[in-house]
């Protein structure tokens, strides 16, 4: 799983999982899995059709509780597991949901223990159908796919992709990231929805012949967990990226850049219509006079001397041209006086907020899972975080500036 999905912090929480008969069913165990690191409580069901694939003991043994399974089980604690999920749980994720099940939820059975819980729900409910492509296409599959759509499922559709019987085609069960997501984003609070983020994050290249480039490690994590964290919160999230190689969620905009002068038309082009900025990109300072279109030859001199021209400085040019009602967020990554260095950079660049790290620490730096912080608001407050995973520091940064 990708660093930038990896969010905890969700106890007190529950979802219900249901499981059902495609042999992706196995894949749930992962989805559990995951479910469980959010810190999240889980419940399960595993239809009779899914038990041939997978049994009900593996979900107890990873943590989930209670399993439920038929609806006339002789062995159960209540007669009522049909309507505990609607009763306990935040949240229902069907995964993977069979053209069967489909077809109940659709049409509003209640034939089985899953589909009678399901009626009963009354929060908000994911699906994640798994299939044959010629199933998936077929034309009852696609109706009933759509009325749980208009129902108010959140749905995730399936990958394309080689499936079990070796056919190829749309009905490969999603990756377990993007489900996961799904969930998360339906049990966050939307205190930022209605809201405009645009993120720059990662390194930038700056070329200086045709093979070669002048850039730094940054692995763009923590501003992609600042842009997740923005979308499970329901804003409306624009990434201007680095070269890092991350993915982002369907539902987050993303623009991808190499140089500091492509992000900072970017994110210059995106900022007018932005409620928040937020830069966290590690921006070269200085690009290299390029030597030409071609790969660069050694000379036979015992050195090299290369020049270099001063990029845009993004966070300060958005900072001049902020307008009432904008928030902006800047990053410091710095390796002395990161206190001096934070406060000057929050006035010199005309920012509501600062977050600060010594990036020769370990743990606190460039391609880590953890930050130590020190945040700075323009009103004055002041916070030093302990090493804590990104995520972590993401949520905690947009409570921080949500707090005027």
């Amino acid at each position: 799983m990708q660093r930038h999905y990896q969010f905890a912090g969700f106890m007190g929480k529950r979802v219900h999982l249901g499981v059902t008969g495609s042999i992706a069913a196995y894949k749930a165990l992962d989805l559990l899995r995951a479910l469980i690191r959010a810190d999240l409580q889980v419940s399960a069901t595993l239809t009779p059709g899914a038990e041939e694939f997978v049994r009900g003991l593996a979900f107890e043994a990873l943590g989930a509780s209670p399993v439920y399974g038929p609806m006339f089980d002789a062995r159960a604690e209540s007669p009522f597991g049909h309507l505990e999920p609607g009763q306990l749980a935040d949240a229902m994720v069907i995964a993977p949901a069979s053209a069967t099940t489909m077809a109940r939820l659709a049409f509003g059975l209640g034939d089985d223990m899953l589909a009678c819980q399901a009626l009963a729900f009354p929060g908000p409910k994911i699906i994640a159908p798994a299939m044959n492509p010629k199933m998936w296409e077929a034309p009852a599959t696609r109706r009933n796919w759509e009325m749980l759509g208009e129902m108010g499922y959140t749905r995730v559709g399936p990958d394309s992709g080689h499936v079990a019987c070796g056919d190829t085609g749309s009905g490969r069960f999603a990756q377990v990231d993007e489900i996961l997501l799904a969930v998360l984003k339906a049990i966050s609070p939307q205190d930022m929805a209605g809201r405009k983020v645009v993120v720059t994050l990662g390194p930038t290249r700056e070329s200086w012949d045709a093979v070669r480039f002048w850039s730094n490690p940054s692995s763009g994590t923590m501003g992609a967990c600042l842009a997740v964290a923005a979308y499970l919160r329901g804003a409306d999230v624009h990434a201007v990226a680095g070269p890092c190689g991350l993915t982002f969620p369907a539902g987050i905009r993303v623009t991808n850049v190499n140089s500091a002068r492509e992000m900072y038309e970017a994110a210059s082009e995106a900022w007018p219509d932005a409620d928040i900025g937020c830069c966290s990109a590690a921006v070269a300072d200085y690009r290299p006079v390029p030597f030409g279109d071609q790969k660069f030859k050694k000379t036979g001199t015992d050195g090299l001397t290369v020049q270099f021209e001063t990029n845009p400085d993004i966070l300060k040019s958005l900072g001049k041209v902020k307008k009432a009602g904008q928030m902006l967020l800047g990053f410091a990554a710095e390796t002395a006086n990161v206190e001096a260095e934070a406060a000057r950079k929050l006035e010199a660049k005309n920012l509501d907020m600062i977050a600060a790290n010594d990036v020769s620490s370990d743990g606190s730096g460039f391609g880590t899972a953890t930050n130590r912080m020190l945040v700075l608001h323009r009103s004055g407050r002041k916070e030093h975080w302990p090493l804590l995973s990104k995520t972590e520091v993401a949520w905690r940064l947009w409570d921080h500036l949500l707090l005027d």
